[in-house]
């Protein structure tokens, strides 16, 4: 093996080090976040049921259809709940490890994109825990014949409260996106305002898809989605190339 074959090998070796370095550093918050949690994983989800609890017939409860599901369905919440708490540490990581190779605007750039994403993610989750899930089931509640018992099991519960809180937070990070397309190239800030008319259609299609047939539900994500889409656009206009900018 040559001198300058051993030179070339050196630096992927330290971003092969460094790699595992990051990624070890990522899973070891991750499991202090886990370790804390773990004791409060039945609390937890007595938090996470209470949006349908509260619509429930008097009488009404949760139920579990498994042997096991007591025990993991806590379980299973705590965990991605460990992954939301450490987020921010995970996310620092993996700037940790790109940074260096990054130009001075694109560090510029990247660090309040990173930070409004995951702020972004947390509103939509808590917009969907604190307004969206109450309406969903005071809905389902209204609508359930008479005769049928309403009661849930657990496990579906926490799946279906999961699909919601990930549907909810990456519809919220819309301005994120429209700013990464912006800074790419792929649309200019007066193009996201021509499309205003089709995106507001596409918006309401997927509030739609992701809420219950009722007018309120649907206009409680579709208003926020249509606001967060101007915000996209006022934020792409700062930071979109020049040359896209209109004259």
């Amino acid at each position: 093996m040559t001198a300058e074959h051993q030179d070339s090998e050196r630096p992927l070796i330290a971003h092969l080090l460094e790699l595992r370095t990051r990624l070890l550093r990522g899973v070891a918050g991750l499991g202090v976040a886990l370790a804390c949690l773990l004791p409060f994983a039945n609390t937890l989800y007595g938090y996470l049921a209470q949006p349908l609890l509260a619509k429930l017939p008097k009488g009404g409860q949760l139920i579990a259809t498994q042997v096991a599901s007591p025990f993991f369905a806590p379980m299973k919440l705590a965990f991605f709940a460990a992954l939301v708490v450490a987020m921010p540490w995970l996310l620092y990581q993996a700037w940790a490890f790109v940074a260096p190779g990054l130009y001075r605007r694109e560090k510029r750039l990247a660090l309040p994109l990173l930070s409004s994403a995951l702020l972004l993610f947390y509103a939509g989750c808590a917009f969907a825990y604190f307004l969206v899930l109450p309406m969903v089931f005071g809905f389902m509640a209204r609508v359930t014949p008479d005769g049928v018992a309403m009661m849930t099991d657990i496990s579906a519960y926490l799946d279906f409260v999961l699909v919601m809180f990930l549907a909810f937070g990456l519809s919220f990070e819309l301005p994120v996106a429209l700013v990464i397309l912006s800074l790419l190239g792929w649309v200019t800030p007066a193009q996201l305002r021509e499309g205003r008319g089709y995106a507001v259609v596409g918006i309401f299609i997927v509030a739609a898809v992701l809420t219950p047939p009722d007018v309120v539900s649907q206009l409680m994500l579709a208003i926020p989605m249509c606001l967060l889409y101007e915000a996209g656009i006022l934020a792409a206009r700062l930071v979109a190339p020049r040359e896209s900018q209109p004259a």
